[in-house]
């Protein structure tokens, strides 16, 4: 039986997330207090807080993406000293950092440094070109498409985001195209559309300002060769490419997150379990919503999971 390590990106994260880790797991408390270090300031004093304040930096990118990255190879972390390695991997946006950094092609503190700062040009990029995000529900790929073409403007676009799983589609682009957008998919045939609560339009063309920058940061990242496939957000398709790896990090920017096509070519490829590394559970549901309910999914982001699971 294979198994696929999933990696979740931003909008799992929470307060308090990884602190059991850090108190019953040396490998993990080593990572924070690493991640400290590297990032000049206290990550986990934030994290690990149940103030107000600290929630509410938690949710800003530039310590959101930061703080999934570390919680995820934390746990990575357990599970490798366990013996428990993946036969394939996957990371759903940022969490694509995580996978590498999980399967070897990128050492810990480089990733860590290429993930913050992803996260400060991500939310620079959401301040000079504000957008909006929102969740579009029980539409077809295709409908959906079209109805971003249909309503985008010179100026003023919007476009698929992140490809869920089948009727879970996210978009993203300029306020009022997303609005456009969300009125025509419900004419269309939507169930539901949502608002989210995001600082920018991710993954949408709006994110351009951030290109540049992050090149400059690949550029200079050491990639090497993962120890197994890793399915790519930007293609669906398993990688070991140092040299695709780059690139397809920074088309990332700019383009949709290919989700549910990811899963059902991983699960073509023989994988049969699907453990979700870090927070959270959205990754699960996701598995489940996209290749049915008898397909085996775990977590493994708390010291509870960890047990069940090893």
């Amino acid at each position: 039986m294979k198994t696929a390590f999933l990696f979740p990106g931003q909008g799992s994260q929470k307060p308090g997330m990884g602190a059991d880790l850090f108190e019953y797991f040396p490998s993990a408390r080593g990572l924070f207090e690493e991640a400290n270090e590297v990032l000049g300031f206290s990550l986990s004093d934030i994290v690990f807080s149940d103030g107000d304040d600290a929630a509410e930096q938690l949710k800003q990118t530039e310590i959101t993406q930061p703080a999934l990255y570390v919680h995820s190879l934390a746990a990575m972390s357990v599970l490798a000293g366990k013996g428990f390695l993946p036969d394939m991997a996957a990371g759903h946006s940022l969490g694509e950092y995580s996978a590498l950094a999980a399967c070897g092609a990128l050492s810990f503190a480089d990733g860590l440094r290429a993930v913050r700062r992803r996260g400060e040009l991500m939310a620079q990029a959401g301040e000079i070109r504000p957008g909006a995000m929102a969740a579009v529900l029980g539409l077809d790929d295709d409908v959906l498409d079209k109805v971003c073409a249909d309503v985008s403007e010179k100026d003023d676009v919007v476009v698929p985001a992140n490809y869920n799983s089948p009727g879970q589609i996210v978009i993203s682009g300029d306020r009022d195209a997303v609005e456009r957008a969300g009125q025509a998919a419900s004419y269309a045939g939507a169930k539901r559309v949502l608002p989210l609560p995001v600082s920018g339009a991710f993954h949408s063309p709006l994110m351009a300002y951030a290109v540049e920058g992050l090149g400059e940061a690949l550029e200079s990242l050491e990639i090497n060769a993962p120890r197994c496939p890793v399915y790519l957000n930007v293609t669906a398709n398993a990688t070991s490419d140092p040299v695709e790896i780059r690139q397809r990090l920074l088309d990332q920017l700019t383009s949709p997150v290919r989700w549910a096509q990811s899963l059902e070519k991983i699960h073509a490829d023989g994988a049969s379990r699907f453990i979700e590394v870090g927070t959270g559970n959205v990754l699960s549901g996701l598995v489940k919503r996209t290749l049915g309910r008898d397909v085996e999914t775990a977590q493994a982001g708390t010291t509870e999971e960890m047990e069940n699971l090893l």
